[in-house]
């Protein structure tokens, strides 16, 4: 099967970046940086939080990018060191695993909701306040797999788990966001203004 460009340019990305080039380092966070950090925050309503991860995960990627052996993997890769360094964060954050295997995030802020009945919210803003309300594993899914446009194959890879797994989590978390879409999309606070 045929290499696409992107795939190229990682491994050259890549391969530079083993090599030590510093313009390689800058071309790497300058092509990854807004899309990883748009990830973390997806899975961390706090700015704050988010800025510090994405750059304890800049430090482990920096750390660990000579033992990326396939780099035509690059972007699963980056993602999976983003998850597993968020991940780690909330585990601190919880007294203990088991409360973790949960699907919500009870412990983390999550963004206001406008009380303004009048305030106007584009798709975008309904979609993004629809992920916020559901669970790290359905916003973590639904993120890598429509947002990032990564395939089943390569959402499986990040998330550590089989494709099958990854198409009913999918499954599940495009009803759930149909749910809190068609609940709160129609309430007041989210009504497109006609004029």
């Amino acid at each position: 099967m045929p290499r696409s460009p992107e795939e190229i340019a990682d491994e050259l990305l890549v391969l530079r970046c083993q090599r030590r080039d510093p313009g390689a380092w800058d071309e790497l966070v300058s092509r990854f940086h807004d899309r990883l950090f748009y990830f973390v925050r997806r899975l961390v309503t706090d700015e704050d939080r988010a800025g510090q991860l994405i750059q304890d995960a800049w430090l482990q990627i920096i750390r660990s990018l000579q033992s990326l052996r396939r780099a035509e993997r690059l972007t699963p890769w980056l993602y999976t060191i983003v998850r597993r360094t968020v991940l780690n964060e909330i585990r601190r954050a919880y007294a203990t695993p088991e409360e973790l295997a949960g699907d919500s995030l009870d412990g983390f802020p999550l963004p206001e909701t406008e009380s303004n009945p009048t305030s106007a919210f584009e798709n975008a803003e309904l979609v993004h306040y629809g992920l916020s309300r559901l669970g790290l594993v359905e916003r973590e899914v639904l993120t890598l797999f429509f947002l990032e446009e990564m395939s089943i194959e390569e959402v499986a890879t990040v998330l550590e788990i089989p494709p099958g797994t990854v198409k009913s989590r999918l499954a599940r978390a495009r009803g759930e966001l149909r749910q809190i879409l068609e609940r709160d999309g129609n309430s007041p606070a989210f009504e497109v203004n006609s004029r």
